[in-house]
């Protein structure tokens, strides 16, 4: 369906004339056109959902998941805006610095997690999802890293573009900044609007868009749209858990992506928009659900092989059990976590060596640092670094 989305305003920016596009508020009008294939996309994306929850249900510690997969989103959504850092770059931050690791990039894939467990803690306390949230969490996004340096936590006062050397030749340019109050304030009404009675995907489908397309900031504005998704899920309560962060998936279908927000802006194609967005939710939940019940069965196969040791199997598994919770870990944090005196710590990973189940990755007779690679090989998949930046 052809709509008109918003509307151009011609402005004086860097020394040159620009059109920058300042969106309409929602709900689109004429309103979403669902049809049967539009309706079935949706269903089939809230029982992935549903099933999401209920795997995750099943294991022992949801924590130990949430805090790799976290992590993983982290690091996936960064890539989006043009860091190489890697998951394992990122425990190795969280460790200690290591030498190699980009610590400008890993700083900002850092924060992103801080970030979103800010986010996620205000809402539990009852704060609502809200202008002062966002600007909230931008602050904490932006708190180190390339960023730092771009207002965070302050709506942008500057014209922004996205993609070209300057507004003239770039690919799209926002609503100015006098405007962007305003079209933030019409963005947090439609969150809160419950006379529309919007399916809650089809609502966090089109704010996204709607966020991305007032890039209300001058840096994160693509970080902080992913991770509204997640929020809104959490705050209406469709997940109990932060499960679902389709980075992965935006960034295996980056053109397509780019290219539908667009479309959305240039011929008000909603719909295409929903269906793509209803896609990859189904996608996303069904690989986060897989996922963890991959872990779940490689923790247990190693536990069952760990408990074979007999007399000192259970002093590994107390190694162990710091592995999961720590996929990258030092003889020091292993001893602290666990207990246990550092020759007891040593012997326990030299023999998950042994097994095949860790890699020590430092080379070093002091400080060494050992890897869980059977755990993390099931969280690496799609994490390789994009080769250019998309955008």
């Amino acid at each position: 369906m052809q709509r008109t989305t918003g509307e151009y305003v011609t402005s004086s920016t860097s020394g040159e004339t620009v059109r920058s596009f300042v969106p309409h508020p929602l709900p689109p009008v004429p309103a979403l056109e669902i049809t049967p294939a539009v309706q079935e996309r949706l269903d089939k994306a809230l029982i992935a959902l549903g099933r999401l929850d209920s795997v995750t249900s099943l294991l022992p510690d949801t924590a130990l998941f949430l805090y790799m997969y976290v992590r993983k989103e982290a690091v996936l959504s960064s890539q989006i805006e043009g860091t190489q850092s890697s998951l394992s770059d990122l425990l190795l931050f969280e460790i200690e610095e290591m030498p190699g690791v980009p610590l400008d990039e890993v700083r900002e894939v850092s924060s992103y997690v801080a970030a979103l467990d800010y986010g996620l803690k205000r809402l539990q306390e009852g704060f609502p999802l809200c202008n002062r949230l966002l600007r909230e969490i931008h602050g904490v996004l932006l708190a180190s890293g390339r960023g730092a340096e771009k207002e965070p936590g302050e709506f942008r006062r500057s014209q922004n573009w996205i993609g070209g050397s300057r507004p003239g030749n770039a690919r799209y340019v926002p609503p100015p900044a006098d405007t962007v109050t305003a079209c933030m304030a019409d963005l947090e009404k439609y969150l809160h609007d419950t006379d529309l009675h919007t399916p809650l995907l089809v609502k966090a489908a089109l704010a996204h868009v709607q966020f991305e397309t007032i890039h209300p900031f001058l840096d994160g504005n693509g970080r902080l749209g992913r991770l509204l998704i997640t929020l809104i899920l959490c705050d209406e309560k469709i997940l109990r858990e932060p499960l679902l962060y389709l980075s992965l998936y935006f960034k295996s279908h980056r053109d397509e992506y780019y290219a539908l927000l667009q479309r959305v802006r240039t011929e008000g194609d909603w719909e295409a928009w929903v269906t793509f967005f209803a896609e990859a939710v189904e996608t996303t939940a069904r690989q986060a659900a897989e996922t963890a019940a991959a872990l779940l069965n490689r923790a247990r196969e190693d536990r069952n092989r760990i408990g074979q040791l007999k007399r000192i199997g259970g002093t590994i598994l107390r190694v162990h059990q710091a592995l999961l919770e720590k996929p990258l870990l030092t003889i020091t944090k292993a001893c602290q976590m666990t207990k246990l005196h550092p020759a007891t710590v040593t012997a326990a990973l030299k023999k998950l060596q042994e097994l095949g189940m860790v890699r020590e990755i430092t080379g070093k007779r002091r400080n060494r640092t050992y890897s869980y690679d059977r755990y993390i090989a099931l969280l690496n998949e799609g994490t390789e670094p994009l080769k250019s930046n998309a955008g």
